[in-house]
């Protein structure tokens, strides 16, 4: 019996669900981690540190991961610019769940010694590898099947991946936890490591169903007629389109570091210093999290109407303004306050710059090099500030003798770096990908207005 061809409407829907869902598991896995690096990884993988200490060599275990992250995405972005983006994203998906599940039967400091924190970070890494393509994949193969009109709309939905990660990682930990009791740190933190298995068999079939874009097809079939452009994506990102490679790397400053503070330290920081807990922290984040998983597709529909760089910048803005009365609510240590501070931060001003960036990054590079320009793009930025953040900003807390001005400065001044590089970025959104392409290379980095202005 012959399958019927799916409508453009169905490859537009499962291409998004596909990106969205894709990502949503991947970063269920990425946030357990953070989670179990916060609240036990410490006295577990490394209790002959002082408590102090020891919380912070863990948390520097969860910034091992992004060490990765740039070497996974030049790897994808090459596949995925040669191969296709969903034999790509599979791939990605595939090599996080290996890595995850095995990270719930690691044997601890205790039984193994020295090789069990070894043995964590080698599989940290493999989640970094992983996400390094992950990001890029989820982004285009939504924003290139997207209408034209509603692609911010549409490339904010993988970005819910993120929040809706956070809250599902989140949750499953607060779930293990109950469920234990006081065995949670004996074997009830592998649970959430465990379920992963779960979710990927819902994401391996929703990711199967998927199908390459249009754009991409297109651009397939003139690379295999132009063999020598076709072998090398990365060197012709870093000749041609350098400064669209440099606004992705330093745009993402306003949310890379700035998302793990408000999450992965605060949950640290409420429950070690702060004594409180840790299910305040956890609460926060959850509640955080469902806010901003309303607040970024909505986002991503305004930058549809009033582009997406001033919709970057006023939430940069909200960013710069709000960080201080946010620190200020949590340090008071009340659930209530702790989880105003975190929605606050993930409704608006992490939101605002977050939604507009697939679109945004999509639409400053060509197909043949979109997703390694994005990719590598973004995962440099992870290496640069968000790797380290947490593990940093709890080192600027001991330093700073339990004072939070140091990790507020921090905050403020990469989002202002943030949003200077995206002011530089062009306005595209009415036009066509297929015109984008068309134009000649070394415009590409050019303005909007600049290009119009040439011809």
């Amino acid at each position: 019996m012959a399958t019927a061809t799916p409508t453009l409407e169905q490859i537009r829907r499962r291409s998004l669900l596909s990106g969205t869902i894709g990502a949503i598991v991947e970063w269920y896995e990425y946030t357990v981690y953070g989670v179990a690096a916060a609240l036990v990884f410490g006295h577990l993988f490394f209790p002959n540190l002082s408590p102090g200490i020891s919380q912070v060599v863990s948390l520097a275990t969860f910034g091992v991961g992004f060490l990765a992250r740039p070497v996974g995405a030049f790897v994808a972005g090459h596949l995925g610019d040669r191969i296709g983006r969903k034999s790509t994203l599979v791939l990605t998906f595939s090599i996080m769940t290996v890595a995850t599940a095995a990270i719930g039967f690691v044997p601890t400091y205790q039984q193994i010694g020295v090789a069990a924190p070894l043995v964590l970070c080698v599989l940290r890494l493999a989640q970094g590898f992983a996400v390094g393509g992950e990001w890029g994949g989820a982004a285009i193969i939504a924003v290139e099947n997207a209408p034209r009109e509603r692609r911010g709309y549409f490339g904010a939905w993988p970005q819910i991946g993120v929040s809706a990660g956070l809250l599902l990682g989140t949750a499953a930990v607060s779930l293990s936890s109950w469920l234990s009791g006081d065995a949670f740190d004996e074997w009830g933190w592998r649970l959430p490591f465990l379920f992963s298995v779960v979710l990927a068999v819902v994401g391996f079939f929703i990711r199967l169903r998927a199908t390459e874009s249009p754009a991409f097809l297109a651009e397939k079939a003139k690379m295999d007629a132009e063999l020598e452009r076709r072998k090398a994506p990365a060197a012709v990102l870093l000749r041609e389109h350098r400064r669209p490679l440099l606004i992705t790397v330093f745009g993402r400053f306003a949310e890379a570091g700035n998302y793990y503070l408000f999450t992965t330290f605060i949950l640290s920081y409420v429950t070690t210093t702060l004594g409180a807990p840790k299910s305040y922290g956890l609460t926060a984040s959850m509640i955080g999290a469902a806010v901003n998983i309303v607040a970024i597709p909505l986002f991503g529909a305004v930058s549809d109407r009033i582009g997406r760089v001033r919709t970057f910048l006023v939430g940069g803005a909200l960013i710069v303004v709000t960080t201080w009365p946010i620190f200020a609510l949590v340090h008071t240590g009340k659930l209530w306050a702790v989880t105003a501070g975190v929605v606050l931060f993930l409704a608006l001003g992490h939101a605002m710059v977050y939604a507009p960036l697939p679109a945004l990054y999509c639409e400053m590079f060509p197909t043949s090099v979109r997703y390694s320009g994005i990719s590598i793009g973004y995962q440099m930025a992870s290496v640069l500030l968000a790797s380290f953040t947490p593990a940093l900003a709890g080192a600027m807390v001991l330093w700073a003798d339990g004072s939070l001005w140091m990790v507020i400065a921090f905050a403020i001044v990469t989002t202002l770096i943030a949003m200077v590089a995206i002011a530089f970025a062009p306005d595209r959104r009415g036009r066509s990908l297929d015109e984008l392409d068309s134009l000649p290379a070394p415009r590409r980095a050019d303005d909007g207005a600049r290009v119009t202005a040439a011809r």
